[in-house]
């Protein structure tokens, strides 16, 4: 499938067969999904067609014209950004159809079980240990920073299966199930207010083999697939131009005359240059994935992300003087998503700081730029070939 009108033709047949107006979301999501339109580079039979990634744009134009509803993408992008490259990747025929199609419709909500309270930058020092049993594996362990745990039916989970090997290897990546009766997900109250972030406790958690993904020990190898698509969906989302924070700084700017300093009115120029620069970029690497799997790029553009965020919230606060100072409110809430754009300068102010943190820590990022991108000597790493029991914590 290589034809553009042809995807044309598809997508208003089925807005024909199932009229957006009439037909309830859901239906039309997994109708949608089953004629091979929810992701069209997919395999056929798993929401694609197998055609080139770029013509996803085609079918995308046609159903925002008509006012198609969406999958809530913000609500679901931990199964859409993170765990669904990587069963596409690594998971049996099996796997891929029962996940697939309930993740992308939105039935379904996945979380991210990689971090722990010793293994957050280091993440390959990991501890949470998974013993194999039978057909099944039996997890325990700490994990946290999980966004979504509270609200997630699905995990994507790496454990270590050999402390005898070093930490990159004897690591092993599987689905862990949250209902299980052995998860326990508790709210982390942020700085903000919020707990959209969770801790979560494994003890005696069984996972079937068949929810593996890749070889036993060559979880890091797996991880990496996550961990690259993670960065290019935090840090490269397509947005328009003057959207996301910039175009709410430059509506105060604009609304607001009495606001405007000389000062203020260069580091805003400089800002939205910056943004649109990102954005750019941003269209630029969307393009270079056409050909292949993400790369080391996309962790650049997490960092310059993380940057511009803090940067603009921070101009923002400042712009509004005093006003710049209020809070919306200190509700303990448990959202189930992030919403820079519909909440105030206050909030995207705080939660922003936390973007140099989740998805990467810009510290880490700025090791793999250097190493991978621009090809610099790596750091000393004297832990390399030591079995992980053996580690100093």
């Amino acid at each position: 499938m290589t034809d553009a009108e042809e995807l044309r033709s598809r997508t208003r047949r089925l807005l024909a067969e199932h009229p957006p107006a009439t037909t309830g979301r859901t239906d039309f999501l997994k109708a949608r999904f089953d004629a091979g339109l929810a992701w069209v580079h997919y395999p056929v039979g798993l929401g694609g067609l197998d055609a080139p990634r770029a013509l996803q744009a085609v079918v995308d134009a046609e159903l925002a014209a008509a006012d198609a509803p969406d999958n809530d993408p913000r609500r679901i992008g931990i199964g859409l950004g993170m765990a669904a490259p990587t069963l596409l990747a690594y998971g049996s025929e099996e796997v891929k159809s029962r996940f697939l199609r309930p993740l992308w419709v939105g039935e379904e909500v996945w979380c991210q079980l990689f971090s722990e309270p010793g293994a957050g930058s280091d993440l390959a020092a990991l501890g949470t240990r998974a013993v194999r049993d039978g057909d099944e594996w039996v997890i325990d362990g700490q994990k946290v920073w999980t966004s979504s745990a509270h609200v997630a039916r699905w995990a994507i989970l790496i454990a270590r299966t050999d402390p005898e090997a070093p930490k990159h290897r004897g690591i092993t990546y599987f689905v862990c199930d949250m209902t299980d009766p052995g998860v326990e997900v508790r709210p982390l109250r942020q700085i903000t207010g919020e707990a959209e972030f969770n801790e979560v406790f494994l003890t005696g958690v069984r996972i079937p083999d068949a929810h593996r993904l890749g070889e036993v020990g060559d979880g890091w190898r797996v991880a990496q697939t996550t961990l690259m698509n993670e960065r290019v969906s935090i840090g490269g989302a397509r947005i328009p131009r003057e959207g996301g924070m910039i175009g709410k700084l430059a509506t105060t700017w604009r609304e607001r005359p009495e606001l405007r300093t000389h000062d203020l009115h260069r580091r805003l120029l400089d800002l939205w240059v910056d943004a649109e620069v990102a954005r750019l970029t941003g269209e630029r690497l969307r393009q270079q994935l056409v050909a292949g799997q993400p790369g080391p790029e996309g962790s650049a553009m997490k960092l310059g992300f993380a940057r511009l965020n803090q940067a603009i919230s921070g101009l923002e606060v400042e712009l509004l003087g005093d006003e710049g100072l209020l809070y919306g409110e200190w509700e303990m809430r448990r959202p189930e998503l992030v919403d820079f754009t519909g909440r105030d300068a206050g909030y995207r102010y705080l939660r922003s700081k936390g973007n140099s943190i989740e998805g990467g820590t810009s510290e880490v990022l700025l090791n793999i730029v250097a190493e991978r991108v621009l090809g610099l000597p790596p750091e000393p790493r004297n832990d390399k070939d030591v079995a992980w029991k053996d580690l100093a914590r």
